[in-house]
C-alpha cells in the first residue's frame, strides 16, 4: 500500500467515526435545531468540529500525496512529513481531541465505542507514522533544504510557486531586516511598504480585471497573504481591508459605488478599514447599537465601536450600523461607505462627529487598534451600500469565506516564519558541546511544526480552491481558519521554548511572533466560535 493510499484509508476511517460522533450530536441537539441544546453540548458539537477537520486534513493530505505522486514529485521529505502528520492526528483521534492545551474530547464522550476505534487502532499510520525515527529522519533533510522557500513540495503550478518567490523575495529585502523594530517601536507599517504592495498588486489580487484588478485566484491571495505574514502579519494584514472592501463592493454595491470605489482600493489610493465590532457585542453583531438616522440626503452616525484595525490612516470605513431600531437582530442593520480624513498620531481622527483612543496590544501591530466614538459623523445619502436598507449584515456575510481563508493563510505564514526562526536557532545555539538541533525533543518539535505547517497550508489551498471553483466553502473556510490559527501559537510556542530565556526576551523575534500568532485565534471568529459555526453546518447538512 502506497503513503497515498495509506493517508486515504486513514481519512475514511476517521469518516466513519465522524459519521458515528454527528449521530451522537443530532440525538443529543435535536438535529441541531435546539439552540439550547446546542449551547448546553457545545463540549460535544465542538469535539465534532475539531474530528471533521481532522478528516478534512487526512484528506488533504491523501490528495497531496497522490497528486505529488502522479508527477513522481513525492519523495523523502514529502513522506515523511505526511506520515508524521497522519501519524499525529490519528492518535490525537483515537486518544482524544485537543480543543486547546487544556481542553480535550475522548472519543467516549463523541458516543465512540472499542468497536468503533478499533479499525482506527490497527491502522499502520498508528504505530508507524509519528515515529521517532521518521521525526529524526525528517529534521536531518530539513536541514540539508537550505535555500528552500517550504519544506517539501506545495503541489501548486509552476506560475504560482514563481508568485510566492516573488513575494519572499520582497519580504527579504524589504520587510524582515526591519519588522522586529517596527513592532518594538509600536510603528505604523511605513508608506512607502504600502505604496510598495499596491505595485505589486496586492490590493488587487482577486479583483476582476473590468474594475482595476489583476483578477487572479484566491488561491494567488493564499501565497501572497502567507509570504508577506512570514516576514511580518501586519504588512500581510493590509491585503486584508483592501479585500473584504473590494468584496463588500463588489457583491453589495451599486455599479456607481462599484466604479468610483474598486479601482482607487485596487491602485493603493484608498485605504480602507473595517468598522463593525462593538464594545460588549463581540461576536453577536445582531446585538449592534450603532445608530444610521437619516437627515436629508446624508446619515448621521452615533455609537462605539471598537477593536478597529487601521482607522487613522484609512480613507475608507465599511461601516456597519442599525438604520432601523424597530428591527431587532440583524435585519435592521445597513452597510455604509463612510468617507473619512487621513489622520496622524498627533491628530488621528481631523473630522467632526469621530474621536478615538488607542488599544495598546501585545502583538499584531503596524496598523494599530482603536475604540472609536461617533456623534452625528456625517455619511453621504449616496454611500448606503447597495443604496437599500437593512441588508448590512447579508452583504457581510458574502465576505466570512474569503477573509477566514485568508486569516487562516496569514497564520500559516505566521507559523513558517516560527519554524524558520526555532530552526535557525536550534542550529545555531551550541549547548553541551553540540547544536541542539542534535538533542529529539527539540528536533520532535521541529518535525511537528513542519508537519502542521503543511496540513494547515493545505488545509488553506484547498479552502481556496473551493472558491475558486464558486463552491459554497465555509465549512472548508472555516476548518483551515480553526486548525491554522492553533499551528501558529503551537509554533510560536514552541520556538519560544526552543530559544529557551532568549525566546523571552523583547530584543528575540521569536517574542514578537509569540504575541503575534496569539490574535490569529480569536479574530475573524474566535476558536470557539469558528468550532460552533461548523458543528451547525454539519448538523445542518445531515438534516
Amino acid at each position: 500500500m502506497t503513503t497515498a493510499d495509506q493517508l486515504r484509508d486513514a481519512a475514511e476511517t476517521v469518516a466513519l467515526l465522524e459519521s458515528r460522533a454527528l449521530a451522537e450530536a443530532r440525538a443529543r441537539t435535536g438535529g441541531g435545531r435546539d439552540a439550547a441544546a446546542l449551547d448546553r453540548e457545545q463540549h460535544l458539537t465542538h469535539g465534532l468540529s475539531w474530528l471533521a477537520t481532522y478528516r478534512e486534513a487526512l484528506r488533504a493530505l491523501a490528495d497531496y500525496a497522490g497528486d505529488l505522486a502522479s508527477r513522481g514529485a513525492f519523495g523523502d521529505v514529502e513522506c515523511l512529513i505526511t506520515s508524521v502528520a497522519a501519524g499525529e492526528y490519528l492518535n490525537q483521534v483515537a486518544g482524544g481531541l485537543p480543543l486547546n492545551q487544556q481542553e480535550f474530547i475522548r472519543p467516549h464522550e463523541l458516543g465512540l465505542g472499542a468497536e468503533d476505534l478499533a479499525p482506527l487502532r490497527r491502522h499502520p499510520l498508528i504505530t508507524g507514522g509519528n515515529t521517532a525515527a521518521n521525526r529524526a529522519a525528517l529534521v536531518s533533510l530539513i536541514q540539508a533544504s537550505d535555500g528552500g522557500i517550504i519544506f517539501g513540495e506545495s503541489g501548486l503550478a509552476p506560475e504560482l510557486e514563481e508568485m510566492r518567490l516573488s513575494m519572499n523575495r520582497f519580504v527579504a529585502a524589504k520587510v524582515k531586516p526591519f519588522a522586529h523594530a517596527w513592532h518594538l517601536q509600536n510603528g505604523y507599517v511605513p508608506l512607502e511598504i504600502i505604496a510598495e504592495l499596491a505595485d505589486l498588486g496586492v490590493f488587487s489580487l482577486t479583483l476582476p480585471e473590468a474594475h482595476g484588478g489583476l483578477g487572479l485566484s484566491k488561491q494567488s491571495m493564499c501565497l501572497v497573504s502567507e509570504e508577506l505574514s512570514r516576514g511580518w502579519i501586519a504588512v500581510g494584514s493590509l491585503g486584508t481591508r483592501a479585500e473584504i472592501a473590494s468584496e463588500l463592493i463588489l457583491h453589495g454595491g451599486t455599479e456607481e459605488q462599484k466604479n468610483r470605489w474598486l479601482p482607487r482600493i485596487a491602485s493603493g489610493e484608498i485605504l480602507t478599514t473595517a468598522v463593525f465590532t462593538e464594545p460588549n457585542t463581540g461576536s453577536d453583531l445582531g446585538a449592534l447599537r450603532t445608530r444610521a438616522r437619516r437627515e436629508g440626503n446624508r446619515w448621521r452616525i452615533t455609537g462605539n465601536k471598537t477593536w478597529i484595525t487601521h482607522p487613522v490612516r484609512a480613507d475608507l470605513m465599511m461601516l456597519l450600523a442599525r438604520s432601523n431600531p424597530d428591527e431587532p437582530g440583524y435585519k435592521g442593520l445597513s452597510m455604509f461607505l463612510a468617507e473619512k480624513s487621513r489622520g496622524s498620531d498627533e491628530n488621528p481622527f481631523p473630522d467632526d462627529g469621530i474621536t478615538g483612543s488607542e488599544i495598546g496590544v501585545l502583538g499584531y501591530r503596524g496598523m494599530k487598534e482603536y475604540e472609536i466614538r461617533f456623534e452625528g459623523f456625517s455619511v453621504s445619502g449616496e454611500n448606503l451600500l447597495g443604496g437599500v436598507e437593512g441588508q448590512g449584515f447579508k452583504q457581510l456575510m458574502q465576505t466570512f469565506e474569503s477573509a477566514r481563508i485568508q486569516t487562516a493563510a496569514r497564520a500559516v505564514g505566521v507559523a513558517q516564519n516560527a519554524l524558520d526562526l526555532a530552526l535557525r536557532y536550534a542550529r545555531d545555539r551550541v549547548q553541551f558541546g553540540k547544536p541542539i538541533i542534535h538533542f529529539p525533543r527539540v528536533a520532535d518539535k521541529i518535525a511537528l511544526m513542519a508537519a502542521e505547517t503543511l496540513v494547515a497550508r493545505l488545509l488553506t489551498y484547498r479552502a481556496a480552491r473551493a472558491k475558486d471553483e464558486g463552491r459554497r466553502c465555509d465549512v472548508e473556510a472555516g476548518m483551515a481558519k480553526l486548525l491554522a490559527a492553533r499551528v501558529a501559537w503551537a509554533n510560536a510556542d514552541n520556538t519560544v521554548q526552543i530559544h529557551g530565556g532568549n525566546g523571552f526576551a523583547l530584543e528575540f523575534e521569536a517574542s514578537r511572533v509569540l504575541c503575534d500568532a496569539r490574535i490569529l485565534n480569536i479574530f475573524e471568529g474566535a476558536a470557539e466560535i469558528q468550532a460552533q459555526v461548523i458543528a451547525k453546518r454539519l448538523l445542518e447538512s445531515a438534516n
